[in-house]
C-alpha cells in the first residue's frame, strides 16, 4: 500500500530541530522524499504499524503535526503530479 506522510516540526528549539531531523530519516528508511516535508511510502500492514510507531515515539504532540494518509493498493491511479515529476518509481528496480 502507498502511504503519504506529511509533518510539520516545530524547529525554533534545538529539540525541535532534531526531532525535524528524524523524522525525516525515519521516513527516508520506508520510502522517498516528493517534497520538503513529505514522502511517498510503499508498505504492508506491519510496516506501516512500525513507520508510526517509530513516529510517534519521537514528535512532541504538543508541538508537532504527522499525518499519514492511505492511498491503499491500488494507488496509481490516485496520484497525479503536475509540473516537473521528481524522483522515481518505487515500483522498479533501483540497483540493476
Amino acid at each position: 500500500m502507498l502511504i503519504l506522510v506529511t509533518y510539520d516540526v516545530e524547529t525554533v528549539s534545538p529539540s525541535g530541530q532534531h526531532r525535524l531531523q528524524q523524522v525525516a530519516k525515519i521516513c527516508r528508511n520506508y520510502g522517498q522524499r516528493v517534497q520538503n516535508s513529505v514522502f511517498e511510502c510503499v508498505v504492508d500492514f506491519s510496516q506501516y504499524t512500525k513507520l508510526k510507531l517509530e513516529l510517534k515515539s519521537i514528535m512532541d504532540e504538543k508541538h508537532d503535526t504527522i499525518r499519514l494518509y492511505n492511498l491503499g493498493n491500488n494507488y496509481s491511479a490516485k496520484v497525479e503530479t503536475l509540473g516537473i515529476k521528481i524522483g522515481v518509481n518505487v515500483e522498479e528496480n533501483l540497483i540493476i
